[in-house]
């Protein structure tokens, strides 16, 4: 046997083993999507918090004002559970056209390990919504987000990881500059998605 042959086959056994243990059905497109998703949100959100007076400031009164924080936590809900159906319906999709199954060890394990870290930050989240501390709550978001994506990772695209890690990053910076959660908030679940989502559909879904 050459070596090229010897190469192959164990290219083929490391396919092999990793279609086993990971779940690699997730949808490119899906990401884009939520990034349109949230790249929508963030145009009402800004209407709501900066329009009135233009610019993109710190401005104090309007990030403790109880009315337009719960009208900016039901728009960021909406965003979640429209990425969230999205996900599943185009994962599913994929999978049965790959003809593989879409609710199996792998997946689980990616959907507990994701799990965890997001209702911890939803969790978290809440409570600072609840004790008034409104300047970290966009920052929280992304670095738990993030959080969740790195440990999901293990069970899929490695590619998801670096997603997460980049979330991680942006909301540290978003913690630094206090008053501009809005503009993070964008970058992190809008742009970033959008960039993730279309690597991940020429990478894997063509």
């Amino acid at each position: 046997m050459q070596e090229k042959d010897i190469y192959a086959e164990i290219s083929s056994i490391r396919n092999l083993m990793e279609r086993s243990t990971k779940f690699i059905s997730l949808s490119g497109l899906s990401g884009v999507l939520a990034g349109i998703y949230a790249l929508i949100g963030a145009v009402v959100g800004y209407k709501l918090v900066y329009l009135e007076y233009g610019g993109l400031q710190y401005r104090n009164y309007y990030v403790n004002d109880q009315r337009v924080l719960w009208k900016l936590f039901a728009i960021a809900s909406v965003i979640l559970i429209l990425s969230i159906t999205t996900a599943i319906w185009l994962t599913i999709r994929k999978a049965q056209k790959k003809g593989q199954k879409f609710w199996n060890p792998s997946s689980k394990g990616l959907l507990i390990n994701f799990s965890i870290p997001l209702l911890t930050g939803g969790f978290f989240i809440l409570i600072l919504l609840l004790r008034g501390s409104y300047g970290i709550i966009a920052p929280a978001c992304l670095i738990f987000y993030g959080l969740a994506l790195v440990a999901a990772s293990q069970y899929t695209f490695s590619d998801v990881k670096w997603l997460g890690i980049c979330e991680i990053f942006l909301g540290l910076i978003a913690t630094i500059l206090p008053g501009y959660g809005l503009v993070f908030w964008t970058i992190g679940f809008s742009l970033l998605h959008i960039v993730y989502g279309t690597i991940m559909h020429f990478k894997y879904d063509r």
